[in-house]
């Protein structure tokens, strides 16, 4: 089995660390390749680099090989689009820790980078189903890619998922980005309540999806999409059937 863990940003140091979380979880017998797009934006921070990701993002589903493909950004880029276009399984991080949240619990908090973020957040947990399990989103006011460079990220972060838990009444914590990954089990021994990582979630579960022989329905909305012409910038992604 191959699970295709894309990063929909082009910074190789933060797909590396992806990888590494997803290969953690995985199972025997699964290979995990984590990939970022040649072309987008270098971190996932508002509505125009979201957009802008998405191109990249499904130029990487439109390989083949992958038994199932996660995308790893807690905005869950273009994932409606990624199921048009894949025949394979495809999960979003968003979704995945919320459902794995749900099962833990009456409710969870999320705890995320940037507060312009965390529109984004709350529109997916209702989006998801999740709007009254989802007791608040919380932002630390790190960028992403200061993650992996700020030594002081660690201590931000667990003292707002504290405070998050606080003040929410919460059972469980989900980091809302997958720069996170690495910092779950950590955070979760220092408050003694399951932190989910929405990467090590989306493997898991595309794995199971794998094993059930499931795959996402293609008599409706998600049938591949009706070929025509794309111009310009946009050509390579023109489909032909």
């Amino acid at each position: 089995m191959l699970i295709r863990v894309i990063n929909p940003n082009t910074t190789a140091s933060m797909t590396a660390s992806i990888g590494r979380a997803a290969r953690t979880v995985a199972g025997p017998g699964t290979v995990v390749e984590a990939v970022n797009p040649a072309t987008g934006p270098a971190s996932i921070e508002s509505h125009y680099d979201e957009a802008l990701a998405v191109p990249g993002l499904l130029a990487e589903i439109r390989r083949e090989g992958a038994s199932a493909h996660v995308v790893a950004c807690f905005g869950d880029p273009g994932l409606d689009a990624a199921r048009e276009l894949a025949s394979a399984p495809v999960i979003g991080i968003a979704e995945a820790a919320m459902h794995a949240a749900a099962f833990l619990g009456r409710g969870f908090s999320v705890v995320t980078t940037l507060a312009r973020t965390t529109g984004r957040a709350r529109d997916l947990a209702h989006a998801y189903g999740f709007g009254e399990r989802c007791r608040g989103v919380h932002s630390c006011e790190i960028p992403v890619l200061a993650l992996e460079t700020d030594p002081a990220a660690r201590a931000v972060i667990t003292e707002r998922c504290r405070r998050a838990l606080e003040t929410d009444g919460s059972d469980a914590i989900v980091l809302g980005c997958a720069g996170m990954a690495d910092l779950c089990s950590g955070i979760s021994a220092t408050l003694g309540v399951p932190v989910v990582d929405g990467v090590a979630a989306a493997t898991v579960f595309a794995e199971s999806l794998v094993r059930l022989r499931l795959a996402t329905g293609k008599q409706g909305e998600f049938a591949l999409p009706p070929a025509k012409a794309y111009t310009g910038i946009l050509a390579p992604w023109a489909l032909v059937q």
